[in-house]
């Protein structure tokens, strides 16, 4: 699979005049929750949208679970997934219907028996007769969840996992993700504005700003760093100051 579970190097995106993406690099290993940050227009929905091969690079390689991402993207697709809240299942089908489809475009198994043991795993079978649309917000944010691990995917991309669930659910979804990866060695990037969630479930932060990568570390040792109390003390550090004003460790 290759040495890291995702490498970029230099990767730059612009649209026109815009720089979303500005010489970006880093590497990630396999296993653990890894957090990318910053806020809105830093870049992070264009860096995802490269790691999954959606979005072509100007400039720089990015590789996914070894996989040259801008070339051949196929060959990890299938042990990849990403989920957010802001893209919406198709409402007419069933819950049951939607995760049969991605279930059997990513050639699982067991199709049925699989969807039907994840949705009762995520608390989801008295849903599965329900057309999507019908389901509440809290609901569809679980439902994606659930499509993004059909494939049981080596490297999963969250964008918002927890947005629209109540603090129990949330709870409960946090707690899901954090035995996932240790039961199957699995890398989750997890893109969210949800800093106390940061701090529980991620061993490494990425924080961008204009489209930069500005400063990584472990959560409790940004803060320490930082000489703050929290993740949104130093979330709002980096938001409001210049991306060099503080030290960084890339």
């Amino acid at each position: 699979m290759g040495e890291w579970a995702i490498s970029a190097y230099n990767l730059s995106r612009e649209f026109g005049p815009v720089k979303a993406v500005d010489r970006l690099t880093f590497d990630l290993g396999y296993g653990g929750i890894v957090a990318l940050l910053g806020g809105n227009g830093a870049g992070k929905t264009t860096t995802i949208a490269m790691l999954l091969g959606l979005l072509l690079p100007t400039s720089g390689t990015v590789y996914a679970l070894g996989v040259d991402m801008t070339r051949d993207r196929y060959r990890a697709l299938g042990r990849m997934n990403f989920s957010s809240p802001y893209v919406e299942l198709p409402g007419r089908l069933t819950a049951e219907e939607n995760l049969l489809v991605y279930a059997r475009l990513y050639g699982v198994a067991h199709a049925s028996w699989h969807v039907r043991a994840l949705a009762e795993a995520l608390e989801l079978s008295p849903l599965l007769k329900q057309q999507t649309r019908t389901l509440s917000a809290g609901q569809k944010s679980r439902l994606a969840l659930a499509k993004a691990l059909v494939n049981e995917p080596q490297l999963l991309l969250l964008d918002e996992p927890t947005a629209s669930l109540d603090p129990e659910t949330a709870d409960w979804v946090r707690a899901y993700l954090a035995t996932y990866v240790e039961r199957t060695g699995a890398t989750i990037l997890l893109a969210s504005h949800n800093m106390l969630e940061v701090e529980r479930l991620c061993c490494d932060v990425l924080m961008m700003k204009d489209g930069r990568l500005v400063d990584r570390g472990a959560p409790d040792a940004l803060i320490a760093r930082y000489g703050r109390r929290s993740m949104e003390e130093v979330f709002l550090d980096i938001a409001r100051s210049g991306t060099n004003s503080r030290p960084q460790l890339l």
